[in-house]
């Protein structure tokens, strides 16, 4: 059986000199290689949803692959998809980077420039333990196999706009329809996802940043279980203890997270920090929140356009979701969208405050009255985003509604096609 081989390489000229060698390695199957992190962890999770035997055996990641670092990448390659065998290629062959990717998930090591006899050892062993593995799995091991979870991050256009409320709500909704769901409060200096959940928390996400290896125990340790079975990742305390959070520690936290619950929120804020940056990096799905007024909408487009500068996300990844939405509004999602060059979410939030702020003043936003407009859309989002496993009946707290007491669905989706 021929060994399929995935080369990660952005330079062009590398990309040249790896097939090649590879392609002269016996029994080799070179597929067509990825140029980035996001192309290769997107290319194994659509394999990996037909079957695992769809996976390639061998993954080659060069040491200049970006945008995610070689490492944070074998580390995510190696959580989400335990029966691939990641091989780095790289100038540095010295012990400490050899101990640091073995530590990282990776199976081997080649030095640069490339030898075939090395290379050609190197894959034949990863190859064998890869197909050992699969055999391990197919004998009915209980061995996580999947893709990983959901990661939604949700973001503010500016403060004030109904963020932690989205990213509150959308949990909930997930957890409500029988999905394992984790809440993560990376606003680190001014989070307040314990004040709107009435929580008293002894750890919080910064506890984590220092930590090389995130086991469940660990993970365990850190996580509040929240009365609506949700898991919460909190903000610190001390908002200055915000710096300790590393863009590197947010790519470790949210991979352990995401190999272990079916839904991970995140909620950003409306402040970028290197680990609300990592955080819109590595979600499948990027909100971005605003509400239909010239401010909100202008800092939108500031964000989108921050984002595509910074290689973070480009607009067309992201998708806006309207807060406090009124058909009376001058500003309605299609201009949104076109302002923003973003997708817009089909549901939209009406504004209606009075029916949540005896809810938030009390701490308890979890509590809200599911007869109420604004869950009802809330839980419509979760739904229209597949956050929710599908229920018999009208909804439990979610659905699609028309007009401004519910989500406001728009029938002529090619008005807000690109």
């Amino acid at each position: 059986m021929p060994t399929r081989i995935l080369p990660a390489v952005g330079d062009a000229d590398a990309v040249r000199s790896l097939t090649t060698l590879l392609s002269q390695l016996p029994d080799a199957e070179p597929v067509a290689p990825v140029v980035d992190s996001t192309q290769l962890v997107d290319t194994l999770g659509r394999l990996a949803a037909e079957s695992v035997d769809e996976l390639p055996e061998v993954v080659v990641v060069h040491e200049r692959i970006g945008p995610v670092p070689a490492l944070e990448l074998i580390r995510e390659v190696a959580l989400r998809f335990p029966a691939v065998g990641v091989i780095l290629v790289t100038t540095d062959a010295s012990p400490g980077l050899f101990q640091a990717a073995m530590d990282y998930g990776a199976r081997g090591l080649v030095a640069l420039p490339l030898s075939y006899e090395e290379l050609a050892s190197r894959v034949q062993a990863v190859a064998q333990w890869s197909v050992g593995v699969r055999r391990h799995l197919g004998a009915g091991a209980d061995v996580f196999t999947g893709v990983g979870g959901t990661v939604v991050t949700v973001s503010g256009s500016k403060g004030g706009v109904g963020a932690t409320l989205t990213a509150i709500q959308l949990a909930l909704a997930a957890q409500a329809s029988g999905r394992a769901a984790a809440l993560v409060d990376m606003d680190l200096q001014t989070g307040d996802i314990a004040s709107y959940l009435d929580v008293q928390f002894r750890r919080s996400v910064v506890d984590l940043a220092a930590i090389n290896d995130i086991s469940p125990r660990v993970l365990a340790d850190a996580v509040f279980r929240h009365d609506t079975g949700l898991s919460l990742l909190l903000a610190p305390g001390e908002g200055e203890r915000g710096e300790e959070m590393t863009d590197r520690a947010a790519r470790q936290i949210i991979s352990a997270l995401r190999s272990r619950y079916e839904v991970v929120v995140v909620d950003c804020g409306a402040q970028l920090s290197g680990a609300g940056a990592a955080a819109v990096e590595m979600a499948d799905l990027a909100l971005l929140v605003t509400t239909p007024d010239v401010v909100a909408v202008r800092g939108a487009k500031r964000t989108v356009r921050m984002w595509d500068r910074l290689q973070i996300r480009k607009a067309e990844e992201t998708t806006v979701v309207v807060n406090r939405h009124s058909r009376a509004a001058e500003i309605q999602p299609p201009l949104i969208q076109k302002i923003t060059g973003t997708a817009v979410a089909a549901t939209a939030i009406p504004a209606n405050f009075k029916e949540l702020q005896s809810a938030v003043d009390a701490g308890r936003i979890h509590e809200l009255d599911n007869k109420g407009a604004v869950k009802q859309a809330l839980w419509g989002l979760a739904g229209e985003l597949g956050l929710m496993r599908a229920v018999e009946g009208a909804h439990r707290g979610g659905g699609r509604f028309r007009g401004d007491r519910g989500s406001v669905s728009f029938r002529r989706r090619r008005e807000l096609g690109p």
